[in-house]
């Protein structure tokens, strides 16, 4: 009988096979701006270690505020950011994130899109239903809700989410994380950004929120330039400058120079 990795690694050869050349491939524009949108359980701050290394680079960078209400209004807080761009933008998303990615990345002022451990369906996608052809995250056993809202407890965002920070640091995220609203969970796509545009992906292998190899099955299925790092869930802080490289390189420049 058919494993549940076999099954996985033949889903991946199968997607790969209909996708175009790799964002290696593609030629990219050479972007004056960066975008980034963070995900659930965390608000704009969760990319302050990764901003002023953008910054230092030459970049305009600016961290939504995604609401984490619904899909169509966290889409709509992403495309208001977007529309004050000028000329060729990176869109960035970590974690739940992904998913406006995927959807606001058509957009063609957008030049090239990063995923930092982010969802990354296919249009009309059920995300939850990919999700589960993989192992449960621990990190899912975490959440509990407060009526329509839904948050992490500390011990699952001190051990599941922020599981490579130091405890005092991770306290700090835990006490502005934004809670989320059921609805949120139950938007699709309605296309994907990442089968039109230059894609990089960064792997969390230690991630216990959403599954290293989910991860690497959706980097794959985009054939997005993807490098793997030794993280938990939130990268973007405790490999900073590893995350602004390769958005650095999604913008078309080398890192550390303007």
């Amino acid at each position: 009988m058919p494993t549940r990795r076999s099954m996985n690694q033949a889903l991946v050869a199968a997607a790969v096979a209909l996708l175009p050349g790799t964002a290696s491939a593609q030629a990219l524009p050479r972007a004056r701006s960066v975008v980034l949108v963070h995900g659930l359980f965390a608000d704009g701050s969760c990319w302050s270690e990764v901003i002023p290394r953008l910054q230092a680079a030459g970049l305009d960078v600016t961290s939504v505020q995604n609401p984490l209400t619904t899909l169509e209004e966290a889409v709509a807080s992403a495309r208001r950011v977007l529309d004050r761009q000028e000329g060729p933008t990176v869109l960035v998303g970590h974690s739940f994130s992904g998913m406006i990615v995927t959807e606001v990345g058509a957009d063609p002022k957008v030049g090239a899109l990063v995923y930092v451990a982010a969802r990354a369906p296919d249009a009309g996608e059920d995300y939850a239903a990919l999700a589960g052809t993989f192992p449960t995250p621990p990190a899912s056993a975490g959440i509990v809700y407060d009526g329509d809202e839904g948050r992490l407890t500390e011990a699952a965002f001190l051990r599941d989410f922020a599981g490579d920070l130091p405890p005092d640091r991770a306290r700090v995220l835990f006490a502005v994380q934004q809670p989320f609203r059921k609805a949120l969970l139950t938007g699709r796509t309605t296309r994907a950004a990442w089968r039109s545009k230059p894609s990089f992906y960064a792997v969390s292998t230690e991630d216990r929120t959403i599954d290293p190899d989910l991860e690497r099955f959706m980097a794959k299925r985009m054939n997005a330039k993807t490098v793997e790092l030794k993280a938990s869930h939130l990268s973007l802080i405790s490999q900073p400058q590893a995350v602004a490289d390769l958005i650095l390189e999604a913008a078309g420049r080398k890192p550390g120079r303007p």
